[in-house]
Order: structure tokens, then C-alpha cells, then sequence
């Protein structure tokens, strides 16, 4: 069990800043936003909903007030007429809506009290949500601002991902451009030392080699006897003669 529980939090801890890497509070902030807008939109729509039926009480109400009047003057009239048992009907009749009234009185002051309380709620509601729109919007500005800073400073020590790539990929230039000079070099060494021969032009071009190299030896012989006579001067066979 204790290894499951520690494999479990290491995966937990991975998710998490992988997670976190991927989370942009940019993004986050604005859904916030649009939530808590959402949210003001329902209590708006509360409030129209409570005047709404408020307002169809108000209604009701006053077609009952409007039949009350009416038969309490049908009731005024019997009896002006002697009909004392229609004018008593007409009153019973308005006693029942009088009490209909009174109901709906109740009901439209419990209508007008939870409007109020949605009214506040909205007020304060909008309030904290433009509150929070500002300063949404100020942090925002202060992460796009420490991104670039970030960025910046990323691409100016080398400190970012790509720009340690690059930096690898000049090393190994670098490092593959030292071997190669130093492979050429060690080339011409041994070429001028006589060590490698060229053998691209096949067996001519020794034949061609030694040649150049009895041409030189020739030319050397002859240099060396003219210099001789030279040295010795035309004396040099009369005094050959005379010894003989």
C-alpha cells in the first residue's frame, strides 16, 4: 500500500505541473469572467420575472376591485329598489372578492419585497463583476508583460529550450569543423612528408616522377662541372699536360 500511495502522488505531482504548464491564467481569468456574467444575466432575468408576475397581480387585483365596485352599486340599487334580498346576494358576492383582493394584496407585497432583494443582488453582483472584469484585465497585462520579460530574458542568456538547440547545433559545428581542419592538416603533413602518395593518375604518373627526378639529378651533374671549370680556369689542362 505505501508504494501504490507513493506511486500515486508522484503521478498526482507530474499531472499537476503538466497541468500547469498547460494552463494559461489568461484564459482562465476570462472564463471566471464569463461565469460570473452568466450569473448576472440569471439574476437580471429573476428580476423581470418577479416584476412580470407582479405585474399580472396587479392586474387581477385591480379587475377584482373594479367587480367589487361594481357590486357593491348593484347592491345600492336593489336596495334603493326594495330588493333588500338582491342587494344582500350582491354584497355576499363582494365580500368574496374582497377577500380574493386581500390575498393578492399580500402576494404583490411579497412580490415588491423579493424584487427589491434581487434589485440589491444585482447591484452588488454587477458591481463585484466589473470589479473583477478591471481587475482581470490589470493581471492579464501583468502576465503577457512577465511572459515577454521572460522570453526575453530566455533568448538573452540561452536559458530557453530552443535557444539551447541552437546552441548545441553550434557546438557541434564548431566541433566538427575543428576535426575536419585537423584531419587536413594532418593530410598535408604526411603528404609533404612523403608519407602519401597520390595515386589518382596510376602508374604514369610514377614513371612520369622518376623521370623529373633523373632530370633533376642530370641537372644538378652539369651545374656541378661547369662550376668545376669554372673554378679551375682554362690553366688547368696546360698544367695537366706538362704533369703527364
Amino acid at each position: 500500500m505505501g508504494l501504490l500511495s507513493r506511486m500515486s502522488s508522484i503521478v498526482k505531482a507530474k499531472m499537476s505541473a503538466v497541468l500547469d504548464r498547460a494552463e494559461d491564467p489568461r484564459q482562465t481569468l476570462d472564463y471566471s469572467y464569463e461565469k460570473q456574467l452568466e450569473l448576472l444575466r440569471n439574476v437580471k432575468r429573476g428580476v423581470v420575472e418577479v416584476v412580470t408576475s407582479k405585474r399580472r397581480l396587479q392586474l387581477q387585483a385591480q379587475g377584482l376591485q373594479e367587480n367589487a365596485a361594481k357590486l357593491d352599486d348593484q347592491a345600492r340599487r336593489a336596495l334603493s329598489a326594495g330588493r333588500e334580498d338582491l342587494a344582500r346576494m350582491a354584497l355576499e358576492h363582494k365580500q368574496v372578492i374582497v377577500q380574493q383582493l386581500q390575498g393578492l394584496e399580500g402576494q404583490i407585497e411579497d412580490m415588491e419585497k423579493e424584487q427589491e432583494k434581487l434589485a440589491t443582488a444585482e447591484t452588488r453582483l454587477s458591481a463585484k463583476v466589473e470589479a473583477f472584469r478591471t481587475h482581470k484585465e490589470v493581471i492579464k497585462a501583468q502576465y503577457s508583460s512577465a511572459e515577454a520579460q521572460v522570453k526575453i530574458g530566455e533568448a538573452v542568456t540561452g536559458i530557453s529550450e530552443e535557444m539551447t538547440d541552437v546552441g548545441l547545433a553550434v557546438d557541434r559545428a564548431e566541433e566538427k569543423t575543428q576535426k575536419m581542419r585537423a584531419r587536413a592538416s594532418a593530410i598535408d603533413e604526411l603528404v609533404d612528408a612523403g608519407t602519401l602518395e597520390d595515386y589518382s593518375g596510376g602508374k604514369s604518373d610514377a614513371v612520369e616522377r622518376q623521370l623529373a627526378q633523373l632530370s633533376v639529378s642530370q641537372g644538378v651533374e652539369d651545374e656541378l662541372a661547369a662550376m668545376k671549370r669554372q673554378i679551375e680556369g682554362p690553366e688547368a689542362p696546360k698544367q695537366l699536360e706538362e704533369g703527364k
